[in-house]
């Protein structure tokens, strides 16, 4: 299990790439859990199968990660993306 915290901050774009990519192959390749907690929403999303919203505490949305790309009004109200044509 691998327990992350804003592991993004600060880093240039292209050390958010690489770490991305590796995260990505621990994950599918080498079967690693991650905990995640970050703002770069679409990253984060683009990592996980699930996500858990929170608002000051409380659990306000839960639901698989492709799901909750596909969920314009949640994604714009909790995480602030404007989804336009299906894109986040």
């Amino acid at each position: 299990l691998l327990l992350l915290d804003e592991p993004l901050e600060g880093l240039a774009p292209i050390i958010v790439e690489e770490l991305v990519r590796g995260l990505r192959k621990m994950i599918t390749e080498e079967g690693t859990a991650v905990m995640l907690v970050e703002q770069h929403a679409e990253i984060a999303l683009s990592l996980t199968e699930n996500a858990i919203l929170l608002e000051r505490g409380a659990i306000v949305h839960r639901a698989r990660s492709d799901v909750l790309l596909k969920d314009h009004a949640t994604l714009d109200r909790y995480i602030g993306l404007r989804v336009t044509e299906g894109k986040a």
